[in-house]
């Protein structure tokens, strides 16, 4: 098999929801030091009611379960919602494809990897209801995009301090910051074009076969050094509206 073959291969159909089965038995990346989903849990414990913005195929979600008796999710990607009302529909938990129109409604918004639409979350949240975000930065895997010759992932920064002053702005109150880069490393190529092929805004434009000679490039260096460590881009955001 010729090696751009094997690349469309390795790129086969995206993944459903953020579900990487792919990635099991590759130490490809490591998480940040803190705990999205034991934060989560802790909020959701004392909560009667609550959203999770951008659920995925809802995984997360339901593994924080037992969940507030009012519990709406978000997904507006077509592929993942049904799956998402799949498995979320035993929970009771409702899955919209847009935001709730009304105010007032949630004691705590969720958003792992999702948006974080600051004046939205303060007409939703209840007052000292909490917002709890995890975000993947604009830096993030930004040397695989150097590594390919591919532009940069995003146009405009998108760290700690942006997300603090959109908030801010929106008339809450910041209660914990935290950003961090953990580092990852590919062993193959494959995983490298499957990561590309789950994260298509990474290099919007990629495919194997327009980025062959990069990517041929990119598998002799992992196979003389035995990886390619790039760095991740995580922080963790949580305010209080008062």
């Amino acid at each position: 098999m010729r090696i751009g073959q094997q690349y469309e291969q390795a790129a086969g159909e995206r993944a459903t929801g953020w579900e990487f089965a792919w990635l099991d038995g590759r130490d490809v990346g490591s998480e940040p030091s803190w705990s999205y989903p034991a934060m989560a849990r802790t909020l959701l414990r004392r909560a009667s009611s609550a959203l999770d913005l951008d659920t995925g195929s809802g995984e997360l979600l339901a593994e924080l379960a037992p969940l507030p008796p009012h519990t709406v999710a978000v997904e507006s990607w077509a592929r993942n919602t049904p799956v998402a009302r799949d498995r979320l529909a035993p929970l009771a938990v409702e899955v919209l494809t847009e935001l709730p129109g009304g105010e007032d409604e949630f004691d705590v918004v969720l958003s792992r990897h999702g948006r974080l639409p600051a004046d939205d979350i303060v007409r939703l949240l209840r007052r000292d209801g909490t917002v709890l975000s995890q975000q993947v930065g604009s830096d993030d895997l930004a040397e695989l995009n150097v590594a390919l010759g591919a532009p940069p992932a995003h146009r405009q920064p998108w760290n700690a301090d942006v997300a603090v002053t959109r908030l801010t702005a929106a008339g809450l109150e910041v209660i914990d910051v935290r950003e961090e880069r953990p580092p990852v490393t590919f062993h193959d190529v494959g995983a490298v074009v499957r990561q590309l092929r789950d994260l298509p805004w990474q290099i919007r434009d990629f495919s194997p076969r327009l980025y062959q000679e990069p990517l041929d490039r990119l598998d002799t260096y992992i196979r003389l050094h035995g990886g390619f460590t790039v760095t991740a881009h995580r922080f963790l955001v949580e305010a209080v509206r008062p």
